[in-house]
């Protein structure tokens, strides 16, 4: 039997702040697409309908910081993400070739981007590099599928003149660019934020997770928090996200006896205790450090003498996270405008994806029960804004003809409980599909993902609203 669409969604609360909609309305899906929204559509002329009845139908959630590589997040990030009620994710530090081959082969279906790292010696000679040589990396990792570079400064860090010289380089290419805050000269802190917003010299950037810099190191955080905010108001030209998660992550390896991220370094400190392999062996212990653990189909947060063992099994090359996000910055980065209502913080992101914080819509949606923001406010910030900076024009709205991305939540559990990416169910009632993730990129990388064995989905970044001034 040959229907209309392939699938309705019925008497669900839609919220599309693009389209001006906040009402119960049905929506049906054809060719991927978004193919009707009303407030009736004849449920017999679709395969499959789905009651959604007291939930909300939001644009697909875009996740601007997520970790999906078999350096950070692992094989699983894709299906916890789509557990998550995420359609579209941007991974956040590569390296490329391990996040395509996870993609290809323990994919959920989601949409994904990625940034090639810019490290020292492994992407990079040294921390002070030449032009040619940044040109060279970001031509090559265009080639290989890469949506841009992303400069892992807080971690693993650059001279300032090398860091002023990569945001350069990828604008003179109309390359997307990320920055973790921090040089040789600053850390990731809030002097380590200023020094970047100085580096830009009026350059587009996406400045990750500005919470990351408020968390009272060097002022009192709520100090640090409306510095951050004053600043971002007037550098419209950085494209910025906060997460809600009091946990981070970061690398726990460790070489010659001290942990090789600085991030690191620095939350062994906050917890007291010395910043070695013996420190984190002890934090392991005491519970302040929590190895990131696979178990289930899943990553978990581990302490004590069996996340010792994993720790050391894995010769210390694993991800641990650290309580160190205060939760008033958390709540004011969220909700903070400017005098023109748009949001200070554009959006709000994870940085989890196999990291285990993926809270979006479970502290989100608390978010909005508080009325810190409305469902509206929710949706512009997880959908329409990450939509738009990424040149994702189809995606972020559920307008007629656009991409059949869509996100149904429940309000009162604080659960996603069904998701579409490309029109097809990735996730409902906590089952998630097993199927290839579709590739974003840029011309450049098209033949190459296409290799993989992988769909891409094409953006030129030139014609974006990443190279705009808000």
């Amino acid at each position: 039997m040959s229907y209309k669409y392939s699938c309705i969604l019925k008497n669900g609360t839609v919220v599309d702040p693009v389209n001006q909609c906040n009402a119960v309305m049905d929506i049906a899906v054809a060719d991927n697409k978004i193919a009707g929204v009303a407030e009736e559509i004849d449920p017999t002329l679709a395969r499959d309908c789905y009651d959604v009845t007291g939930k909300f139908v939001l644009p697909g959630i875009i996740d601007l910081h997520v970790h999906a590589s078999a350096w950070l997040g692992g094989k699983f990030g894709h299906k916890m993400m789509a557990f998550a009620g995420v359609t579209t994710a941007l991974d956040m530090s590569g390296p490329v070739d391990s996040v395509l081959d996870i993609a290809r082969d323990y994919g959920a279906g989601l949409n994904l981007a990625c940034l090639q790292y810019v490290r020292p010696g492994h992407t990079l000679k040294d921390t002070n590099p030449n032009k040619t040589e940044l040109e060279k990396l970001l031509c090559e990792s265009l080639a290989e599928g890469a949506y841009g570079l992303k400069i892992l400064g807080g971690h693993y860090p650059l001279t300032p003149e090398a860091t002023a010289e990569t945001i350069e380089v990828a604008h003179q290419n109309n390359a997307y660019l990320a920055f973790h805050a921090g040089t040789l000269e600053t850390k990731s802190n809030i002097d380590g934020f200023h020094e970047a917003i100085e580096l830009t010299r009026d350059f587009p950037l996406h400045l990750a997770h500005i919470n990351s810099y408020c968390r009272g190191e060097v002022r009192p955080y709520m100090v640090e928090t409306e510095e951050a905010i004053e600043a971002l108001k007037q550098h419209a030209i950085i494209c910025s996200e906060s997460y809600l998660s009091p946990i981070n992550g970061t690398s726990a390896k460790c070489s010659k006896g001290v942990p090789e991220s600085q991030v690191t370094a620095m939350c062994l400190v906050a917890g007291g205790y010395p910043e070695t392999d013996k420190g984190l062996e002890a934090a392991i212990m005491g519970g302040w450090a929590q190895i990131n653990m696979e178990s289930g189909g899943r990553v978990v947060l581990a302490s004590g003498e069996k996340a010792l063992k994993c720790w050391r099994r894995k010769e210390t090359d694993t991800t641990v996270s650290f309580r160190v996000n205060p939760e008033i910055p958390r709540l004011r980065l969220a909700s903070a405008k400017k005098d023109t209502g748009e949001f200070v913080v554009d959006c709000i992101s994870t940085d989890g994806g196999g990291i285990p914080r993926n809270v979006t819509v479970e502290m989100g949606l608390a978010l909005v029960k508080l009325q810190v923001l409305s469902m509206e406010e929710f949706a512009v910030k997880t959908s329409r804004n990450p939509a738009e900076i990424l040149g994702l024009k189809n995606k972020g709205h559920l307008s007629i003809g656009a991409d059949a991305d869509i996100s149904v939540l429940d309000v009162e559990t604080h659960k996603p409980v069904m998701s579409l990416a490309d029109g097809e169910v990735i996730m409902r009632k906590g089952h998630v599909c097993d199927k290839a993730s579709r590739i974003i990129t840029t011309p450049a990388g098209e033949s190459n993902i296409r290799a993989k064995g992988l769909k891409a989905y094409v953006v030129d970044l030139e014609n974006t609203t990443f190279y705009r001034v808000k």
